[in-house]
C-alpha cells in the first residue's frame, strides 16, 4: 500500500479509526471483487478519502457489508464500507498505481531498466488505467480527466525545463483529482458543494504530487531519473512552501462544504494531510553547498541513497546550515543508520535483511508486496526491507508522536 495519510490510530480516536479501517478494507475488497485479486496491489491509502468525502456527506454511515478474517485485522471479521463511494475510491485508486507503476517503468527503476520488463509494466499501467476509467463510468464520473491525466503526464515532464514552474508538472494529478473529489459530492446528494470540493482535491493532489518528488528526490540524484523538482530547479524550501500553501487552502475549503459526519475528513484532510507534509521535508536534506568541507564530488548518505552535491541544480540549495553539521565523516549509508544486521529478519519478518542490501527481480518483489501487507510488516516492522531494492525503510509509526510502541497490527 502506498499513500501520503498514513495515520496511527494513536491520532485516531477509537471510533474514527474504525471508520479509517471499514474504508481502507472495503476499498480492497472492492478492488477484488471488481478487478481480481492482484488489483488488491494497488489499494492506496490517498485513495480511501474518496470513499471517506461521500459517507461524510451522507446523513448515514452508507453501504457496509461484513468482511471476513484478515492478517490486518488480527484474522477479525469487521463491517467495511461498499456502494458507490469504495468503487469511486478503488477508480482512482488504480489510476493512481498505474501512474505510479508508469513512472517506475519510465525511470528503469530496479528490475524495470530492462526493457522486456518495462514494457510489460507499462502493459499493467496501461491496463489499470483503463479498468480505473471503467469503474469511474459505472458511478456516473467522466472518465476522461483520469484518463487524460495519466496520458499527458509524461509529455508534460518532457516539456519543462530549467526555471519553468514545476506545477505544470503537478497540474495533470490535480485536475484529476478535482474531478474524483467533486463527484463524491454529485453521490452524496450534495452538488451544490461540487466546486468548493474540486478545489480541495486540486490542492490535495499538488500536495501528494509534491510529497512524491520530495521522497525520490535523493534517490532520482544518485541514479539519474528524472524528479521535477531537479529538472525545474525547484528548492526544497519552495516546495515546502507550495505545500504549506496547499494545506492551507485545504483547510479553509472544507469549512465551505456541508459536512454530516465531518470527524474521519477533518482528521485525514487537515491534521493528517499537514502530518505528512511535515514528516517528509522533516528528513530530507539538501546536498552541502559547494566549497563546505566535503569534496564536491564525494557522495553523501542520505534517507534513499548517496547523492553527489555536484549533481544539484543550480538555485536549488537551502540555506547554509551551521559548519559543525558537515564536520568529521560522511553519514553511513542507511542499512548503519538503521542498525540493520545481515540475517536480521525470520518467522513471519520474511524476508531476512542483507548487508549490502540485495536487490530482486520484479516477479519476486510483486509476491512480496501483499505478503508483507498482511503480515503487518509495514507498520509493525521497523525498519522493513523493500520488497524490490532490499533496503530498510521506516515504520508508518516512526513519527508517531503519542506513543512509544506499535499497536497499528494486532499481530501479536
Amino acid at each position: 500500500m502506498f499513500g501520503i495519510i498514513r495515520p496511527c490510530p494513536h491520532r485516531l480516536s477509537p471510533a474514527l479509526h474504525a471508520d479509517w479501517v471499514a474504508h481502507l478494507c472495503g476499498l480492497c475488497l472492492t478492488l477484488r471483487d471488481h478487478h481480481g485479486q492482484l488489483a488488491r496491489t494497488a489499494t492506496n491509502y490517498d485513495g480511501l478519502v474518496i470513499s471517506a468525502l461521500v459517507e461524510a456527506q451522507r446523513a448515514d454511515t452508507g453501504a457496509r457489508r461484513l468482511a471476513g478474517p484478515c492478517p490486518l485485522r488480527g484474522m477479525r471479521r469487521a463491517a467495511v464500507a461498499g456502494g458507490e463511494g469504495s468503487a469511486l475510491a478503488a477508480s482512482v485508486s488504480l489510476v493512481l498505481a498505474s501512474a505510479k507503476v508508469r513512472d517506475h517503468a519510465e525511470d528503469g527503476d530496479g528490475a524495470l531498466r530492462h526493457r522486456s520488463l518495462a514494457s510489460l509494466a507499462r502493459s499493467a499501467a496501461g491496463r489499470w488505467s483503463r479498468q480505473g476509467g471503467a469503474t469511474a463510468a459505472l458511478v456516473g464520473l467522466d472518465p476522461t480527466p483520469l484518463a487524460e491525466a495519466v496520458a499527458i503526464q509524461s509529455s508534460r515532464e518532457a516539456a519543462v525545463g530549467l526555471g519553468d514552474s514545476v506545477l505544470s508538472v503537478t497540474e495533470p494529478t490535480e485536475t484529476a483529482t478535482a474531478a474524483a473529489f467533486a463527484h463524491t459530492a454529485v453521490l452524496a446528494g450534495n452538488p451544490g458543494d461540487a466546486e468548493t470540493l474540486s478545489e480541495v482535491g486540486r490542492f490535495f493532489g499538488r500536495v501528494a504530487h509534491l510529497l512524491d518528488a520530495v521522497e525520490d528526490r535523493d534517490a532520482d540524484l544518485a541514479s539519474g531519473a528524472w524528479n521535477p523538482l531537479t529538472a525545474t530547479g525547484t528548492s526544497l524550501p519552495e516546495a515546502r512552501r507550495l505545500c504549506d500553501d496547499a494545506v492551507r487552502g485545504v483547510r479553509l475549503a472544507l469549512h465551505e462544504v456541508t459536512f454530516r459526519r465531518p470527524g474521519l475528513v477533518h482528521a485525514l484532510l487537515v491534521h493528517e494531510l499537514e502530518h505528512a507534509v511535515t514528516r517528509t521535508f522533516g528528513h530530507r536534506s539538501p546536498p552541502p553547498s559547494p566549497g563546505g568541507p566535503h569534496q564536491p564530488n564525494q557522495p553523501q548518505w542520505s534517507a534513499h541513497g548517496p547523492h553527489h552535491p555536484a549533481a544539484a541544480l543550480p538555485g536549488s540549495e537551502l540555506p547554509p546550515q551551521d559548519a559543525d553539521r558537515h564536520d568529521g565523516p560522511p553519514a553511513p549509508p542507511p542499512h548503519d543508520r538503521f542498525d540493520v544486521a545481515d540475517g536480521d529478519g525470520g518467522g513471519c519478518w520474511v524476508p531476512k535483511f542483507s548487508v549490502p542490501p540485495r536487490a530482486r527481480n520484479a516477479l519476486v518483489g510483486c509476491l512480496l508486496v501483499p505478503y508483507q501487507c498482511c503480515t503487518c510488516q509495514y507498520c509493525c516492522r521497523d525498519p522493513w526491507p523493500g520488497p524490490w531494492s532490499g533496503r530498510p525503510h521506516t515504520a508508518c509509526c516512526e513519527y508517531c508522536e503519542c506513543c512509544s510502541c506499535c499497536e497499528c497490527g494486532s499481530c501479536g
